[in-house]
């Protein structure tokens, strides 16, 4: 059967309750549409865990910092809603700009420290509408479970860092990243790419690669590891490394000193197209223990 396309939070409303009533699991995996694996990743995982699998597909403008960016994104929906059939998707929430932000919103989410490194240093707002967004379809949905990638390792802990601090009643699942077979993660972004840029944007895994490496052979500088890490980005024009950090997993924070498990996260300009991608490393150490 194919999914209910829903357009108005009242209609959405109306459809789930009946589903509330009977006390079915509800999972929402939230996207900006352009669906790919990774997504559909997200949402296979929902449909195994939950009785009813809603995906919303909106393309948040405030989480945006630069209108060409905003103006470039994929608009598929067609597209996606074929993949959520396919997939078993009960509801699509496909919501106009208009419907999720009727006037210009006067009360938004402030991001604290964990939203001060990594993408948040270069992304100035980005994480505010983020986070805003994020909590408007956890109230929409209300959900018991939501779905979202690894990949993006700071949005993903900042939503659990919502959750708990706002007493939102959904579990927050995060699913491992998907890659192509070269290790290159999965992304909306990758449809931008010339054929060139595509070969040379596997630089930024195998230097995350390459600290885990480091990391695992028991170096403790994160200066060091990292240092080292970035020098293994080819000196190409056509690449721009904007950051590769070392944080702690949970809150973002920059480490100097690698005790525990760290996650290793990085941005790189392929061209005009940014890809981001990490990996969670964990040294000997801890692996003993």
């Amino acid at each position: 059967m194919p999914a209910a396309l829903i357009e108005s939070i009242a209609n959405l409303r109306d459809h789930l309750s009946g589903a509330r009533r009977a006390s079915a699991t509800i999972g929402l995996v939230p996207t900006m549409g352009a669906l790919h694996v990774g997504h559909a990743r997200l949402i296979e995982q929902a449909r195994r865990e939950c009785q009813l699998v809603a995906v919303s597909i909106f393309i948040n403008p405030t989480q945006f910092d630069r209108a060409d960016d905003l103006a470039r994104y994929p608009r598929t929906l067609a597209a996606d809603s074929s993949l959520c059939d396919r997939l078993g998707v009960d509801v699509i929430f496909a919501p106009s700009v208009e419907e999720m932000y009727p006037s210009k919103p006067q009360c938004t989410v402030a991001v604290g420290p964990i939203a001060d490194h990594l993408c948040g240093r270069y992304r100035p707002g980005h994480f505010q509408g983020v986070a805003t967004i994020v909590l408007k379809l956890l109230q929409i949905v209300q959900p018991d479970r939501a779905y979202f990638g690894e990949k993006d390792a700071q949005q993903l802990a900042i939503v659990r860092r919502l959750v708990a601090d706002f007493n939102v009643a959904a579990h927050i699942v995060g699913v491992p990243t998907v890659r192509e077979a070269d290790g290159l993660a999965v992304s909306s972004r990758n449809a931008r790419l010339s054929p060139e840029e595509r070969q040379s944007a596997t630089a930024l895994y195998r230097a995350l690669q390459f600290a885990d490496r480091q990391i695992c052979d028991g170096v403790t500088d994160a200066g060091s590891v990292t240092h080292a890490a970035a020098s293994t980005i080819p000196d190409n024009p056509l690449l721009k490394l904007e950051y590769l950090e070392i944080v702690d997993p949970d809150d973002m924070q920059p480490v100097s000193t690698i005790a525990g498990p760290v996650r290793v996260a990085g941005a790189l300009w392929v061209g005009s197209t940014r890809l981001i991608d990490n990996v969670l490393s964990t040294p000997p150490a801890v692996l003993q223990s």
